[in-house]
């Protein structure tokens, strides 16, 4: 996914065009209302800024690939779904307490910053940053149905555009709260919880939603929308299957968040939930979930999952839903166009694990 040709360049342009105009937009409006409220929408920009437009390319992929011409109104859809991302983003940021995003203060780490510097500190500077950042992810998800709208299509495409868009934020609100839920209970979820929670968290936002909002977009037939769908609840589940060992075993640079920040927080993963079923999870239990985990003990943390099979359980699982997204390709009615375009997307996801 990292691997961009001219043409994933000229729908990344366009969708940061659309992007563009929404924030310039969004400063005119914002900059009679205060200082720190345009600060914000600066904030929810720079947020924006960066990422690898994975799935406005989702959304250009089913829609060129399925004949689509109007390339201003994929973008347009791309852009929401980007949207919708960073909002999810800044959500989860407040979710787990997290002040940094790839290095850098994400919004609540600027406004928590902006009020140290009005003179508040600890608790109360932190407890404004996060303030701040509900406000932004909440102004995020509204506009990513707004851009939408912004798309010019007519209005039984648009109708059946704000459903899909509309399922992946119930969706994912319903995944984020069973994650959180997990926490209530010491014992590991079950596996196929966890894959549930995942499916409705990341896979459907970021891989069903957009390559269906394409190829509605494009007139494809229910038939060829259904089975981008299974496509891509399949690849999702793959592609978190994937994140979630790189949130322990990458690097700040892939992930965008520091790799301890999953041992400190106790998040439940398939690979947690493999190991804390093995022999020797005692040794270590006291460490998981332990705000005050040190780099030390996230290695041994580690090396119980590299020698408990953990992580080769986890990876060997997203290897298989890769594989079950790509059987979904060879039905008849997905044009060869649309299959050579979606086979590298599977070849990509694995590929982030060496």
């Amino acid at each position: 996914m990292d691997e961009v040709t001219g043409t994933a360049v000229d729908r990344q342009t366009l969708v940061d065009a659309a992007l563009a105009r929404l924030f310039s937009l969004a400063r005119k409006r914002a900059e009679p209302l205060g200082d720190a409220y345009l600060a914000l929408w600066d904030s929810i920009e720079a947020a924006t800024t960066g990422g690898k437009r994975f799935r406005p390319r989702m959304v250009f992929a089913a829609y060129e690939s399925l004949g689509g011409t109007d390339r201003d109104a994929a973008a347009y859809v791309g852009a929401a779904f980007e949207l919708l991302h960073t909002a999810l983003c800044v959500h989860d940021d407040v979710i787990d307490r997290d002040f940094v995003r790839r290095g850098l203060p994400n919004v609540a780490g600027s406004f928590r910053d902006r009020a140290r510097a009005a003179g508040l500190d600890g608790g109360a500077a932190e407890h404004h940053g996060i303030s701040a950042a509900v406000v932004a992810g909440d102004l995020a998800i509204f506009n990513a149905y707004r851009l939408i709208d912004r798309s010019g299509v007519g209005l039984v495409t648009r109708s059946r555009l704000l459903a899909v868009m509309d399922e992946a934020i119930f969706a994912s609100a319903a995944g984020e709260l069973i994650d959180i839920d997990f926490t209530l209970h010491p014992e590991a979820p079950h596996v196929d919880d966890i894959l549930a929670m995942e499916r409705l968290k990341t896979a459907v936002y970021s891989f069903e939603g957009p390559l269906q909002a394409g190829a509605i977009l494009a007139g494809a037939s229910d038939e060829t929308i259904a089975t981008l769908g299974e496509f891509g609840r399949e690849i999702g589940i793959a592609y978190q299957l994937v994140d979630d060992v790189l949130g322990v075993f990458g690097t700040e640079e892939e992930t965008g968040k520091t790799t301890i920040g999953d041992l400190r927080e106790g998040k439940r993963t398939v690979m947690i939930a493999y190991a804390m079923t093995a022999p020797g999870w005692d040794d270590v239990a006291a460490l998981f979930g332990d705000p005050a985990l040190d780099e030390a003990g996230a290695e041994r943390l580690r090396a119980h999952l590299v020698d408990s099979g953990a992580r080769a359980f986890a990876e060997g699982l997203a290897r298989y839903y890769a594989n079950r997204a790509l059987a979904r390709l060879v039905e008849q009615h997905i044009p060869t166009a649309l299959r050579l375009e979606l086979h590298p997307v599977a070849d990509a996801v694995l590929g982030r694990v060496k």
